[in-house]
């Protein structure tokens, strides 16, 4: 099984530009996420502790303590949605030579694909979580590095706006009773981050103006 956190950065690009399926979009997603938790984490570092931006200390820890387990489970969700996607073609290779067969091949590939919504789901609201901690940091954090905060904010936003989709193309095979819920919280999650990011943007770029 293939571990995307074990690549290089040019392993998986290579990995991406490949004509396999896998890896795809989802998977690049989680791992934007990964990245813009690392760079949420270096504000942090360098606003915490130095007296001339205490006034960030408190939203740059909140920052950190959100960014830090993401800079791994961004690389799980990447795993994952690239396990939960093989599962889908899997399900569509079952044999179907009589109604029994054809029964459990429906139900499998029903299973499948739910599942397949739901990993990038998560991608999708833990990178929400963690662009709703940036602007404040963008305000309050080391103004040497509002552009990171910047670039860490768009990271977050591609990852999760990415990953919706993913969750999207899934959930419109699914019947009603499963693909409405998921469907639902694509338009409150995206709604959600899209006013996010504009209000980081803003505060990025009030930063800047102020300097």
């Amino acid at each position: 099984m293939t571990n995307f956190g074990d690549m290089t950065q040019r392993e998986f690009s290579e990995a991406l530009a490949s004509s396999n399926p896998t890896p795809g979009g989802g998977s690049a997603a989680a791992v934007a996420l990964s990245q813009s938790a690392a760079l949420t984490i270096m504000v942090a570092d360098i606003t915490i502790g130095r007296d001339k931006w205490q006034n960030g200390w408190v939203s740059a820890e909140l920052a950190k303590k959100v960014a830090t387990p993401l800079l791994e489970e961004g690389f799980i969700l990447a795993n994952k949605d690239t396990d939960s996607f093989l599962r889908v073609m899997d399900s569509f290779k079952l044999p179907k030579n009589n109604d029994d067969e054809m029964a459990s091949r429906k139900q499998a590939i029903t299973d499948a694909t739910y599942q397949a919504s739901i990993v990038p789901l998560q991608t999708a609201k833990v990178a929400l979580e963690l662009l709703l901690t940036l602007e404040e940091l963008a305000t309050f954090g080391n103004a040497n590095a509002v552009t990171d905060v910047a670039v860490a904010s768009l990271l977050a936003s591609a990852a999760c706006k990415g990953a919706l989709f993913n969750v999207e193309i899934n959930a419109i095979s699914l019947p009603t009773e499963l693909s409405a819920d998921l469907l639902s919280s694509v338009d409150d999650i995206r709604n959600h981050a899209r006013e996010t990011s504009r209000a980081v943007m803003k505060a990025v770029y009030a930063r800047l103006d102020s300097n």
